[in-house]
């Protein structure tokens, strides 16, 4: 072959190539959108391989109502109610329960112990409680990978800390996960004490990082017995590998708060608060000690069941997405602290993921909805511990205001109305009543609850997602929990593809066609960088034969 003909052939080569990559790799050829009529949609092809389950319904013995025990267990319909052993113990405490239900939990034998009956009322009241601070989502030294994996929503891992009961054991499910032990997950327990009971609260620092706990409305004394911290302040933070314990007899009753005085604005943000509630003192009142996860009061206390037929804890908490990367990206203890305390400025600091009770929506329908019937009085403990204010919103129904930060309003000031605005660290308990009346309620439904602020409904900036919920009527569930007649949407939002932005919008809705193709998502740089050489490659042919033409006319003139 001669040698002027090998860049044609070449080019001619190169140029065919990349037009068979560009025209038959599925890839690449076809956009990232919704797809023409009568095509096929690889992507939701791919997109359903990634879309869970709804509800994985692992455990559909503890939606039952049982007794463990000598502890009875109201039934929970959700996806994932809380472990009924779980519920039990924290209610006799680790020392008072069978062994057989103490291996049913992750707690460890000196998380709850309940003393003596000292004023013969039928309950304990001297109760000691153990706590530890948890890393989740956090960076391991093995390996890119992270360790005690804990998703807010599909595929959403953000870095947290949380306090938890002090555990035994390893704090994954087991030797071939990185997935969080069920009791290691956010948000921190709500804790319920005993109106006048002794209490004591460890802190058992277990993290890299110093901590506290600041009893937040709660009635306590600046200082211990012994003449220690006690309110929980930077100035006494408790050192990785120390423990500190705070001593309590609360005399005022309500729904109050605890979190981290240490770097309280990192520190809260990161997850490390929770609700604290101090019920009534009554006769034989057992109160659940820790409510862990699900927002469901599945023990409640003598005088909230006397007065409502149920109760549930709801915790409203933000993520700034910087914030939690940093204990993605480093496992020196020296390097997270520099990051997290000095080039990271929370002023600057942005609210990215809104959760209620640890989840995101999707994830709040399985374990956060606030599941009733007709003619109901259900109290909702609400606290905000998020950056920003919460404008509750509950589709379909009018609560009441019973009670601002712990103190019980009286009747004649009590309001009814359907946004709640709860200031940062504040609380609010509702009365809600599901009385079909044209005010308490519109009826029977799956009514949407939510932070009416707008960017509360978004994770990252993608809407459904943030802190929506459901007040969701029993008969409009299925046997799993879940609400019904949203098929269509859980086939789209189940999706990590969906929050990856990887996924075109409306893509597998009955109206899709109607819009029309929405084209790619984001530039496809490999499919314009194949069509700029495949170009580039016929504009070399072009001026090839052009300057080949141009040689032979002048060869022609020369002879």
């Amino acid at each position: 072959m001669k040698k002027k003909y090998l860049i044609p052939l070449l080019a001619l080569l190169v140029t065919a190539l990349l037009a068979v990559a560009v025209f038959w790799h599925p890839q690449l050829a076809e956009p990232a959108g919704i797809d023409a009529p009568g095509t096929v949609n690889r992507q939701s092809a791919d997109a359903t391989l990634s879309t869970e389950q709804p509800c994985p319904n692992e455990h559909p013995e503890w939606r039952q109502a049982q007794v463990i025990d000598g502890v009875s267990i109201t039934a929970s319909p959700a996806c994932q109610p809380d472990n009924p052993y779980d519920v039990a113990t924290a209610v006799k405490g680790t020392n008072n329960v069978s062994m057989a239900t103490l291996m049913q939990t992750d707690l460890a034998q000196d998380a709850l112990v309940m003393g003596d009956d000292v004023d013969n009322d039928g309950d304990p009241d001297v109760i000691h409680i153990k706590l530890e601070v948890v890393e989740l989502n956090g960076a391991s030294p093995d390996g890119t990978f992270l360790m005690n994996t804990y998703d807010i929503a599909p595929g959403i891992q953000p870095g947290l800390w949380v306090y938890a009961p002090k555990s035994r054991g390893m704090g994954v499910k087991n030797f071939n996960s990185k997935v969080a032990a069920p009791i290691l997950r956010a948000p921190s327990p709500t804790i319920r004490v005993e109106q006048g009971d002794k209490v004591f609260i460890t802190l058992e620092n277990t993290h890299y990082l110093p901590h506290t706990i600041h009893l937040h409305g709660v009635d306590h004394p600046w200082m211990t017995a012994a003449g220690h911290d006690n309110d929980g302040m930077e100035e006494h933070a408790v050192y990785p590998g120390k423990s500190h314990t705070y001593e309590i007899q609360p005399r005022h009753t309500g729904s109050m708060l605890y979190h981290c005085h240490v770097q309280t604005a990192q520190h809260m943000m990161m997850g490390l608060g929770g609700l604290f509630v101090v019920e009534e003192n009554r006769p034989n009142n057992w109160v659940q000690t820790f409510n862990i996860g699900a927002g469901h009061v599945r023990h409640p206390s003598v005088a909230v069941a006397k007065a409502y037929s149920q109760e549930y804890d709801l915790l409203y908490q933000s993520v700034d997405k910087r914030l939690a990367a940093i204990v993605q990206t480093a496992n020196d203890p020296r390097l997270v602290a520099q990051r997290m305390a000095r080039d990271y400025n929370i002023t600057e600091s942005f609210e990215n993921y809104f959760l209620l009770n640890g989840h995101s929506f999707p994830f709040t329908l399985r374990d956060s909805m606030v599941i009733a019937n007709d003619n109901e009085n259900i109290k909702l403990r609400v606290g905000n511990l998020q950056r920003a204010t919460v404008a509750l919103h509950i589709h379909g129904h009018k609560a009441t205001i019973t009670s601002y930060d712990g103190v019980e309003l009286p009747e004649n000031q009590q309001i009814t109305r359907d946004v709640f605005d709860i200031a940062t660290a504040q609380r609010v308990d509702l009365s809600l009543k599901t009385q079909n009346n044209g005010l308490n309620s519109y009826g029977p439904g799956l009514w949407m609850f939510h932070d009416h602020v707008p960017t509360g409904t978004t994770s990252d900036g993608l809407e459904p997602g943030g802190n929506m919920a459901i007040l969701a009527y029993q008969p409009l569930l299925d046997e799993r929990g879940m609400p019904k007649m949203h098929d269509a949407l859980f086939s789209q939002i189940f999706s990590k593809d969906y929050y990856a932005k990887q996924q075109a919008v409306w893509q597998q809705a009955d109206y899709a066609k109607v819009l029309g193709d929405a084209g790619v998502i984001a530039p496809n740089y490999v499919q314009i960088i194949i069509f700029g050489l495949s170009v580039g490659s016929l504009v070399g042919l072009l001026i090839w034969a052009l300057n080949r033409k141009q040689a032979n006319k002048t060869d022609k003139d020369k002879q």
